[in-house]
């Protein structure tokens, strides 16, 4: 175990990138400070200005930040930057993408089969499926794929899952309250962690669901490190790898 000291501030929210080489960490108030770690990996050290990527915020900030209008009709970026999803208890997904021509953000829903809260959002590294857990003891897999913002971006990869779905389709069952998904690096792999105690994985590649239950209290935490290895959280403060 290795201690690092970031900030003098409390620090109430954190998110790694997808290969952890990256942290942002939000200090109770309206800035997020981005770090990397140097050259050797023995410290981590404050980043550069983010050029292409946007970080999204909730938060006061007593009018120093220029405001951009989301239209939400009523958080989980994707890996290009160019749409964002958010679920809601009103149960639907909202995946907002920006219009340039109009300087806002709009979004499309996606609502059925969905029948309950959505608790938790993961985008696919090929920034078109969505992995979502809810409160109706499902997993399901949407693609979050935007015609007007796809067609005219770079071409997805080519999916372990299946080809590319029209917009808001497809789904997987599980058991209890859905608290955390997530995808491999590959994206070949997904793992969510239940209520009941249990972390599940699907590998796409081999057509293989595999789940375990663990000894504790329920799981509101899981993260794929790599292909072959993954730490899930459980509300009694323990871990297992």
């Amino acid at each position: 175990m290795s201690l690092h000291q970031f900030l003098l501030e409390p620090i109430t929210y954190r998110v790694w990138n997808r290969d952890h080489t990256q942290i942002a960490l939000s200090s109770n108030n309206h800035q997020v400070h981005i770090y990397k770690k140097n050259g050797n990996g023995s410290r981590w050290v404050k980043a550069h200005e983010l050029k292409n990527d946007r970080i999204i915020t909730c938060g006061k900030d007593d009018g120093v930040c220029k405001p951009t209008l989301v239209i939400l009709r009523i958080n989980c970026a994707s890996p290009l930057g160019n749409k964002f999803a958010v679920g809601s208890g009103a149960r639907f997904i909202s995946v907002c993408y920006f219009e340039s021509e109009n300087d806002w953000w709009v979004s499309k829903h996606i609502k059925k089969p969905i029948r309950s809260t959505v608790l938790s959002l993961d985008c696919h590294p090929n920034n078109v499926l969505l992995a979502a857990g809810s409160c109706d003891f499902k997993c399901r897999l949407f693609s979050a794929c935007i015609k007007e913002v796809d067609d005219r971006d770079e071409k997805p990869v080519s999916m372990h899952w299946g080809s590319k779905m029209p917009f808001g389709q497809g789904g997987s069952g599980t058991g209890g309250w859905v608290h955390r998904v997530s995808f491999s690096a590959s994206g070949s792999r997904l793992a969510w962690v239940s209520h009941n105690s249990t972390v599940s994985v699907a590998d796409a590649s081999k057509s293989v669901q595999v789940s375990h239950r663990v000894p504790a209290a329920p799981e509101c935490f899981i993260c794929q490190r790599t292909e072959w290895w993954l730490l899930a959280m459980t509300a009694a403060q323990r871990s297992f790898r």
